[in-house]
């Protein structure tokens, strides 16, 4: 979220307002140096919290399932998570852009966040040749490491067409990561066609989705002067968001239902993952629908519950990234002579 504008500074002392100025003025000046302030402490706690969860995640909700440990699930994790968190920057602010009409806009992430995908993906080929004793080179050379190659020079080339001032080609390179990612995602024996074509709509709707609600609220706050212009952006966005949703419930409960077999809802770490995000989910769509009732009342405060919504939806990405280390729950029914 920007900060509050540069003059803020210009009160001489508390009491005392800088000529030219009503205390009216003064007085919001103040509440919006209070709430960023709040805001980064919060900020600061969900990053904690997120990273937490990154690292430790997928080995508590293994505990007591008898699953064996997965090497360097922590790590890997946490590089996933900053894959996701790439791409929902970069998708969101090309949709963003599309949604925000004339005037103002902020200043852009994607490049940032394409180079950070790229550091995330590369990242996986140094974890994935340290638990499988290899060298970087062998790492390249198998199936895993030639996707995360692929991911990492498509986050480059992304990032490269942000330099060029030619962000709407980034949707080339950045639609090979998605297929990438994909195909990495489900080198499961059973239907992985299904899976990745599953994972080729859901990926880029949760994108839209997460990606989508940053760069409306950034768009919001540099223009919370003209409360129309504001709510017209959010407005928008909500017509978007409804469509992802219901690309993402369709998608996400056909995933479901191929992959998490019945008795392994509660016994298996994938399965108690799942249980997480779902819960995140119903509360990210409870926060929507709020944030609605206030927008279609036409006021401002529409952001404050919207605000909460990206919280969680942050929470849901470190939470999917976790879902996609955790062992196949398949394995579970086997063991146990169900299947």
């Amino acid at each position: 979220m920007n900060a509050a504008p540069s003059d803020d500074h210009e009160v001489t002392s508390p009491g005392t307002l800088a000529p030219g100025r009503t205390p009216g003025r003064a007085a919001r000046r103040r509440a919006a140096r209070r709430s960023t302030r709040k805001l980064a402490v919060l900020a600061l706690a969900g990053a904690v919290v997120a990273l937490c969860a990154a690292l430790f995640g997928g080995q508590l909700a293994a505990r007591g399932t008898g699953e064996l440990r997965v090497p360097a699930a922590g790590t890997t994790t946490l590089l996933r998570t900053v894959v996701f968190a790439a791409l929902a920057v970069q998708l969101g602010e090309l949709a963003g852009a599309r949604l925000a009409g004339g005037g103002a806009r902020p200043r852009g992430w994607s490049a940032p966040a394409a180079l950070a995908g790229a550091a995330g993906a590369a990242g996986q080929i140094a974890v994935l040749a340290q638990v499988s004793d290899i060298d970087l080179a062998t790492a390249y050379a198998t199936g895993d490491g030639r996707l995360l190659l692929l991911m990492a020079n498509g986050f480059f080339a992304a990032a490269g067409c942000v330099a060029l001032r030619r962000p709407a080609l980034a949707l080339l390179p950045l639609a090979l990561v998605i297929g990438a990612e994909a195909l990495r995602a489900h080198p499961e024996q059973y239907t992985p066609e299904i899976g990745t074509a599953l994972t080729l709509l859901h990926l880029p709707a949760a994108s839209l989705w997460a990606g989508g609600l940053l760069y409306t609220l950034r768009l919001m706050w540099l223009r919370r002067a003209d409360r129309a212009d504001a709510l017209a952006v959010l407005g928008r966005y909500a017509r978007m968001a409804a469509w992802t949703l219901a690309v993402l419930a369709v998608t996400g409960t056909a995933s479901t239902l191929r992959k998490l077999p019945s008795d392994a809802i509660l016994t298996s770490a994938y399965g108690r993952v799942l249980i997480v995000k779902g819960l995140l989910v119903a509360v990210v769509c409870a926060l929507a629908l709020a944030a609605r009732r206030r927008l279609l009342r036409g006021r401002l405060d529409a952001w404050t519950p919207a605000r909460a919504e990206l919280a969680v939806l942050a929470g849901i990405v470190v939470v999917s990234a976790v879902l996609t280390v955790v062992p196949d729950p398949h394995w579970v029914s086997v063991r146990l002579g169900i299947r």
